[in-house]
């Protein structure tokens, strides 16, 4: 027991370090033209290739879940002509980046943790380490960056198709009215909710990004080994963007009181 508690926080470490190297690289590579720009687009690109349909394909039935239950509470409670309101509030609030914290964990996170997997079993990453390349700078920091720049996008796609579908849902499945639901929406949904949410995103993905950049850099044990830094980085991050939604979510109902949940 005391062992696993020893190798937990060695690990905490580990990716807290390199947390703190590859983004120190992205500041400081970026203004002295020496960060990889072709790595960086040619990551972004897969990464969206990867997760913007699943996203959408997730996003329009956890709309469609969103607005039954908020319809089968507002009708019991005659608070109807607010269904625009609790819907669209609580998509953006809590539902766009939820949806985009378990995409990119499930999706992108395994996706560049078995490619570094797959380059560490092969010793591509030893190989960089004797020419004297560091593989945080050269590897970790344009997937860090690319995937935070994804997890923004993510996050728009979730928010826009989820409004849009409980829109939809309420207007011809539940006789909603189309007025009542829009102007109910406009005038309690503030920038600052939207803000919220990609702020939220963008830290989901910078985690995702770290731990699974970290379990991949640490794979060993042939294709085996790699399987299972991928599930171990699945895991760990999911865990992880629960708990921190559930800090931010809290700090966000103290600090801005009404506006936020």
């Amino acid at each position: 027991m005391l062992d696993r508690c020893i190798a937990s926080f060695a690990t905490a470490g580990k990716i807290l370090v390199m947390s703190v190297t590859a983004i120190f690289s992205i500041l400081t590579d970026i203004p002295r033209g020496r960060f990889p720009w072709p790595e960086f687009i040619r990551q972004a690109w897969f990464m969206t290739g990867v997760a913007v349909v699943p996203t959408i394909l997730v996003a329009i039935p956890f709309g469609v879940i969103i607005s039954v239950q908020v319809s089968s509470l507002a009708q019991q409670v005659g608070a109807t002509s607010f269904l625009g309101a609790a819907t669209g509030l609580g998509v953006i609030q809590q539902g766009a980046p939820i949806v985009t914290a378990l995409l990119l964990a499930g999706a992108v996170g395994s996706a560049i943790t078995s490619d570094l997997g797959a380059r560490t079993i092969r010793e591509e990453i030893a190989a960089l380490e004797v020419l004297g390349i560091s593989p945080v700078r050269r590897m970790v920091a344009p997937r860090l960056l690319a995937i935070v720049v994804v997890a923004l996008v993510l996050c728009s796609i979730v928010v826009f198709t989820g409004v849009i579908t409980g829109y939809l849902f309420n207007v011809l499945v539940q006789s909603g009215t189309p007025g009542s639901y829009v102007s109910s929406f406009a005038a309690f949904a503030t920038p600052t909710d939207l803000v919220l949410a990609e702020v939220k995103s963008a830290l989901f993905g910078a985690i995702v990004g770290v731990v699974a950049a970290h379990k991949g850099l640490s794979a060993s044990g042939g294709p085996g080994g790699v399987a299972q830094a991928v599930n171990a980085a699945v895991v760990l991050a999911v865990v992880t963007l629960f708990g921190v939604n559930v800090i931010i979510s809290q700090l966000a109902a103290v600090l801005l009181p009404g506006k936020l949940g």
